[in-house]
């Protein structure tokens, strides 16, 4: 008798972040089946479809298929609206990169649509199910670092650069705050909770630029920057705390992340959360140096992938899945809203909340400890 049935998935947008994606929900997640993938230019649709052994489809076939019960929505920032909300009328369950969308009614209608069309809707990222989020949210739920008063997050990029090779950057959608920022705050919120109130500063600075790589064959010609490079603000969390975040990318592209928690008994350094994994560490009364935290959950490398496999398994087991659509709604609602704030120098309440997800238990490391399979936390 078979053990689980597979989710049948399709991929939508076969651009640069496809690869991992495809690589690992081919290989990595069983509850997944790859049905096929789709994408606007046929070229690399093919070569896609070619490299893992799937088929190219159209995208009305994906969307007709009733066989096909999850949509991947990998698209560009600007087109995450309409691919969400054609998939969702289909009565797919969906999970979308990040960001969610490109403003709170936009998003909010897409949250409202799933709910009313009963499916599942999970975003990206899904980093926070790796094991150094993992790890520091035990950490911190075991009282090691006592009562949490603050917390702060900063982040330095080069947008001129990112811009030159990945252009959506560049664009509405791909600034520091929204491309990279959600990293930083779902990492956070998955384990802090809610937001109630936020503030803040939101600029683009220098936006008329230059295309200064020789091998582009735009070389030396204007572009504007339309994405904002610097995201300052504040918030304060449901549960008493307040925080801080930092993104500038109008800086140099050797990234210093941080991530920091601030106790009543210590100090709790995360690593960056545009990762999988990295070194917890803590930092108590009376010493001089923070000492590293053994990882107490699996999922160390690049998994991008196992929010869709998370998600699957909550349709199977008919439960809400931790990437869920209300979380990825509260942190785009978080950040437009300092946007706003920046606006109407005010502060912005938030309108929404969500639940904080579920841990995920210990002890499935994988070949780490007799061979446990790592996909069974997710299952539970």
């Amino acid at each position: 008798m078979e053990k689980f049935k597979k989710v049948k998935t399709a991929v939508i947008g076969c651009g640069v972040i496809s690869d991992i994606y495809l690589q690992n929900m081919s290989s990595v997640f069983e509850i997944l089946e790859l049905a096929g993938c789709y994408d606007m230019i046929p070229e690399r649709m093919e070569a896609q479809a070619k490299k893992y052994g799937i088929k190219a489809l159209g995208l009305e076939e994906i969307l007709s298929d009733k066989s096909i019960e999850l949509v991947v929505n990998l698209t560009t920032p600007g087109a995450h609206h309409q691919v969400t909300k054609q998939a969702l009328e289909a009565g797919k369950h969906v999970y979308s990169e990040k960001p969610l969308d490109l403003s709170i009614a936009a998003a909010r209608e897409l949250v409202q649509l799933a709910d009313a069309q009963g499916v599942l809707y999970g975003s990206a990222p899904d980093t926070f199910l790796g094991s150094a989020v993992q790890t520091a949210g035990f950490a911190l739920d075991s009282g090691i670092i006592g009562e949490l008063s603050s917390c702060y997050a900063a982040l330095n990029r080069d947008s001129g650069l990112l811009a030159e090779r990945f252009p959506f950057t560049a664009l509405p959608g791909g600034g520091i705050g929204l491309d990279v920022g959600v990293y930083y705050l779902t990492a956070l919120l998955s384990i802090l909770g809610p937001a109630t109130e936020v503030c803040g500063f939101v600029k683009t600075l220098q936006p008329e630029r230059q295309h200064f790589l020789m091998s582009r064959p735009d070389f030396g010609e204007p572009f504007t920057l339309q994405a904002e490079n610097l995201v300052v603000g504040s918030f304060h969390l449901a549960g008493g705390a307040v925080g801080t975040i930092h993104f500038n990318s109008n800086c140099i592209q050797n990234e210093k992340p941080q991530m920091v928690l601030y106790g009543s008994e210590g100090i709790l350094y995360m690593p960056d959360p545009n990762q999988f994994g990295g070194e917890v560490k803590v930092l108590l009364k009376g010493q001089t140096e923070p000492f590293t935290l053994p990882p107490t959950h699996a999922y160390t490398d690049n998994c991008r992938g196992i929010g869709p496999a998370e998600l699957a398994w909550a349709l199977r087991k008919g439960r809400k899945p931790r990437t869920s659509k209300e979380m990825a709604f509260h942190v785009l609602e978080l950040l437009l809203g300092l946007y706003q704030s920046c606006d109407s120098k005010t502060f912005y309440a938030m309108t929404s909340t969500f639940e904080r997800p579920a841990p995920l238990p210990r002890g499935y490391l994988g070949s780490n400890y007799g061979g446990m399979e790592a996909e069974a936390a997710l299952a539970l």
